[in-house]
């Protein structure tokens, strides 16, 4: 008989499988097992908050199979993941199989490697209750708020509303930028800028104009400039100041699961949903033909910076062997995570540091090797040297007014040889300065003026989201990919480009919160339940007493609200489309169905019109010359069709351009693959160009 080891994942439970070997039996639960039941509200209130727990429909067949072989088995070993998440469905797992709470019997693995599942296996423990409880209670407190607030919003909005803790908290917050930037007075402002050099045939640099002697110069509009230029132009440019420094420029530190998110969605593209399927894959093994299955990366779901010195060695000697021992800082780099940060794991690093991208890129997918690559370099980086910048400042006179320029060069590359930190807002340090000198008369080789408007702050992205729910407090590493999820789909929220802004569904319904509950979309009220959750966790409070401070004052707000809109519905605003119905004349508007969007005529029920919502390019078919569509596959990929399908059956994966055929003057598509460029889909035409120019913009 063999002890019977049971993880979440079968993925994971073939590579931990491997290596324990004989005497155990490695089996996956398939995530959680039992929950509240969906019909019912499962938690009751009157009796401190007595949970009913029901099986997962679906997983009967699976229960009876885990019993069996437990009854079968010298011992249950409980290894579901290492969180809150993972510790409660340990916890019903030793319920249902009839495990002693009592007993050592849990273990968990930072990493889905030999020696950290050995490391592992040796420090078994009993079932974390207080994690259980924090987790129960986040779960019991989702369960109240949804179930309570979401039929008020669906008597009051709409059917098929949802309310929740960190779901409305951050609708709320992408409300409240949408309000800000509709706020947002432009004002005029002009730049003034020389290219100079140091002889007329010398490399040119830019300098900026700051001021006069008296200070900082504001110009308001085009007279003022032109009047400002007019005055320069004749003067000599004269270097009046020069300050050399040096600057030493750290590495990032290693991942957690917000920074984690964050750089895979500026630097690969990738949204928080794609990047967390993709770590999953990672961190419970990868086949790597004759080496077997390994976890390539450490937990995935952190926010502590804390490396271990295992790890820490490993990394130098790569450093050391592949950039030498310069490439090292004189002391090792300790980083310190942020305040109220959990340090139950490690910050997200590759399992073996030796184990790089290239050795293992035939065998990842393309998202699993990039995210990989990522997690890699920004490990090692890391732990190297700083990079060193000398820096150039100059102050150059033009008569009155003074002019600013500012550069470095690089003295020692460092970590930056590996990798280096996207930002979300670029720097403004310039590039290389020449040689300066107090007293040098340069040459104006050019004297420009340039009109601006100050910008509104922008729409958040996944990225910016992420950052601010992390620095608000709001949700935990586990919970920033489902919430940004659950809002896309809720259609609270919605994409353009990159940038997420509210729907009218989600200004209305976080009006009605704001107004009814506001605690529930207040960032510090929904930051302090998850901190009483972390005390919670740790055993410095009890769940019971923190939900009934919780739900009594909820009660008696959702009683108020219920009687302050009783007999009202809220109406959600119409977008106007640019489609005139063709029955009545009427601008059509944009309404949500079943099977989503499409355009009905807002004269309802007098004119009954309706039409699929068709999101047209400026292509045009090669084949009929009508317009071509954007439409979506089953699976949810974009493709491109002629408006005129059925008649005209002409469809491609390429994207149409605005640009023409210099052969034959039809569209041109933008290649797909590697390549990249254009072509031609006219039949006979053939014109292609590979790679990304002008016509390709």
């Amino acid at each position: 008989m063999a002890t019977l080891v049971i993880m979440e994942s079968p993925a994971k439970a073939k590579t931990v499988q491997k290596y324990l070997g004989a005497g155990y039996e490695v089996v996956a639960s398939m995530g959680h097992i039992r929950d509240l039941p969906k019909s019912l509200l499962g938690v009751d209130v009157e009796h401190d908050f007595k949970v009913r727990y029901v099986d997962i429909a679906g997983k009967s067949a699976l229960i009876r199979h885990l019993k069996e072989q437990a009854a079968q088995s010298d011992g249950v070993i409980l290894a579901t993941d290492p969180d809150r998440e993972g510790e409660a469905i340990a916890w019903h797992l030793a319920q249902l199989l009839k495990v002693d709470l009592n007993g050592k019997n849990r273990v968990t693995f930072n990493e889905i490697t030999k020696n950290g599942v050995q490391q592992g296996m040796k420090a078994l423990r009993q079932v974390d209750m207080d994690m259980v409880n924090a987790q129960q209670a986040r779960r019991v407190l989702d369960r109240l708020v949804g179930y309570r607030i979401s039929p008020f919003l669906w008597k009051k909005i709409r059917k098929g509303l949802s309310a929740g803790r960190v779901q409305s908290a951050a609708v709320s917050i992408i409300v409240d930028r949408e309000n800000e930037i509709r706020a947002f007075v432009s004002e005029e402002y002009w730049t003034v800028d020389a290219l100079l050099s140091m002889a007329k045939n010398g490399k040119p640099f830019s300098a900026r104009l700051y001021g006069t002697g008296k200070g900082k110069l504001k110009i308001e509009n085009q007279e003022k400039a032109e009047a400002v230029l007019a005055e320069i132009r004749p003067e000599t440019f004269t270097v009046a100041a020069v300050k050399h420094g040096v600057r030493k420029v750290s590495p990032a530190p290693p991942f957690i699961t917000s920074t984690m998110q964050q750089e895979a969605s500026r630097k690969l593209g990738f949204s928080s949903k794609r990047t967390m399927k993709a770590a999953q894959e990672l961190y419970e093994g990868v086949e790597l033909g004759e080496q077997g299955a390994m976890g390539l990366i450490t937990y995935m779901r952190t926010d502590s910076l804390r490396i271990s010195e295992e790890a820490r060695r490993a990394g130098n000697d790569y450093i050391k062997a592949r950039y030498g021992d310069s490439y090292l800082p004189e002391k090792p780099r300790y980083y310190k995570s942020r305040k109220g940060a959990q340090d139950a794991h490690e910050a997200i690093r590759p399992s073996v540091p030796s184990v790089t991208p290239d050795q293992v890129k035939p065998f990842l997918s393309s998202d699993q090797y990039r995210l990989y690559k990522l997690i890699w370099e920004r490990f090692i980086a890391s732990l190297m040297a700083n990079c060193i910048q000398d820096t150039c400042q100059a102050d150059i006179a033009a008569g009155k007014y003074i002019f600013k320029a500012s550069g470095y060069t690089v003295r020692f590359d460092g970590y930056t040889t590996l990798y280096v930190e996207s930002r979300d807002e670029e720097d403004e340090d310039g590039g290389a300065l020449p040689p300066l000198n107090e007293g040098d008369v340069l040459t104006l080789r050019d004297l420009q003026s340039a009109q601006h408007f100050t910008q509104p702050p922008a729409r958040y992205t996944e990225a910016t989201l992420i950052k601010a729910l992390e620095e608000n407090g709001i949700g935990r590493p586990s919970t920033y990919a489902p919430t940004i999820s659950t809002i896309l789909t809720r259609e609270y929220i919605e994409r353009e480009g990159k940038s997420l802004k509210p729907t009218a569904l989600g200004e209305v319904t976080t009006q009605v919160m704001k107004e009814q509950f506001p605690d529930i979309v207040d960032t510090e009220f929904t930051a302090h339940m998850e901190k009483q959750l972390d005390e919670v966790e740790s055993g410095d409070c009890d769940w019971i007493k923190m939900m009934h401070t919780f739900y009594d004052g909820f009660a008696q707000t959702l009683a108020k609200a219920e009687e302050a809109l009783s007999g009202e519905r809220i109406r959600v605003p119409e977008e106007e489309s640019e489609e005139v119905c063709d029955k009545c004349g009427r601008k059509m508007v944009i309404k949500t169905g079943r099977f989503g969007k499409f355009l009905a005529c807002p004269g309802y029920p007098e004119c009954k019109n309706a039409k699929p919502l068709v999101d047209k390019t400026k292509g045009v078919c090669p084949k009929c010359g009508g317009t071509i569509v954007a439409k979506k596959s089953k699976r949810g990929r974009v493709f491109y069709g002629c408006e005129n399908y059925p008649k005209c059956d002409f469809v491609t994966w390429n994207e149409p351009t605005a640009h023409v055929c210099p052969n034959c003057g039809k569209t041109l598509f933008r290649r797909k693959g590697r390549g990249g460029g254009v072509q031609c889909l006219t039949e006979g035409c053939g014109y292609e160009k590979v790679g990304r120019g002008k016509s390709d913009e």
